[in-house]
């Protein structure tokens, strides 16, 4: 009986102390935000990501079987802001099978660009949120969410 007290007890300690050890890593993110014009109303939007050694994030079409989280960017209404199709993602992406994993992935380790085109009307400022999760070759952080702000002056 004593034994069966023990292994639950080594149980439960490893189911909470899991989920919680992954939270205390450090973000090994690096996010930064750059506009370039285009044109007299047109602007790319990019999202500069760096990731530490052994880190990669999954490409927006990350395949596998389905639990893959890709990243996601929602920006704020805006009515002095339309957006032009979608994001697109930019960087040298690794196509590969991993372990655990059924079907192919798709992720990008390194470095990753993210672009969103607009066209805007005069001045604006750009805000939303992008949700990301993080990998390396033993565990997945809990997914992140962090906001954003693109600032253009547009001509006066």
């Amino acid at each position: 009986m004593r034994f069966l007290n023990v292994l639950f007890c080594s149980v439960l300690l490893l189911v909470f102390a899991a989920p919680s050890f992954a939270q205390m890593i450090e973000d090994p993110t690096s996010w930064k935000y750059e506009v370039k014009k285009k044109s007299a109303t047109e602007y790319r939007l990019i999202f500069h990501l760096t990731l530490k050694p052994g880190w990669h994030i999954w490409s927006l079409h990350p395949g596998g079987d389905g639990y893959e989280l890709a990243p996601t960017f929602t920006f704020d209404a805006n009515p002095a802001v339309k957006m032009k199709g979608g994001i697109t993602e930019n960087g040298k992406k690794t196509v590969a099978k991993m372990d655990g994993i059924d079907g192919m992935v798709n992720y990008f380790a390194g470095k990753a660009d993210y672009e969103q085109v607009v066209t805007v009307t005069g001045s604006a400022k750009i805000t939303g949120k992008h949700e990301y999760q993080v990998c390396n070759d033993k565990m997945c952080l809990p997914p992140k969410d962090k906001d954003f702000v693109f600032e253009i002056k547009g001509a006066k």
